[in-house]
């Protein structure tokens, strides 16, 4: 085998090892973000926190950091009466390690009332793998795309 060959087999061999455990965090990312949203939509915010690490916290747009399960409960049960019919759409995954990774999105929904409209925005979260699982560790929002 030339240098060449080997070295292109070397380079196929780095960049399939490092793109699996990304897929599989970008997958198992999306698979909980549509069980945030089942939860959200149905009324399960006790469920809703438990998608977040015990010490997790909430940045909303305006407003006071949330810190801990309880807590994201309650402001997710809040933010429930204002909108719904929500949507999220990943723009990227970046893996920070076996155990972390970085999610940018944006989101939309639809606020509820005698006039509805769509209010939409951009979000960043910190995830952690915790016991096989992959939480919410820090959540920050704003409107505006």
């Amino acid at each position: 085998m030339t240098i060449a060959i080997r070295w292109i087999a070397l380079v196929i061999v780095f960049l399939t090892a490092t793109a699996g455990p990304t897929l599989a965090q970008k997958s198992a990312i999306a698979a909980a973000n549509a069980k945030w949203i089942a939860l959200f939509e149905k009324g399960d915010f006790d469920g809703v926190a438990q998608l977040y690490t015990v010490d997790a916290t909430a940045f909303p747009p305006d407003s006071p950091m949330v810190k801990g399960r309880p807590a994201i409960g309650k402001l997710w049960e809040s933010m429930a009466k204002q909108g719904g019919n929500t949507k999220l759409i990943t723009l990227e995954v970046k893996r920070l390690g076996p155990s972390a990774a970085r999610e940018i999105g944006t989101f939309s929904f639809m606020t509820k009332g005698p006039s509805p409209k769509e209010v939409s925005g951009k979000y960043l979260v910190v995830w952690e793998k915790i016991g096989g699982e992959w939480k919410l560790a820090a959540d920050i929002w704003n409107n505006g795309r």
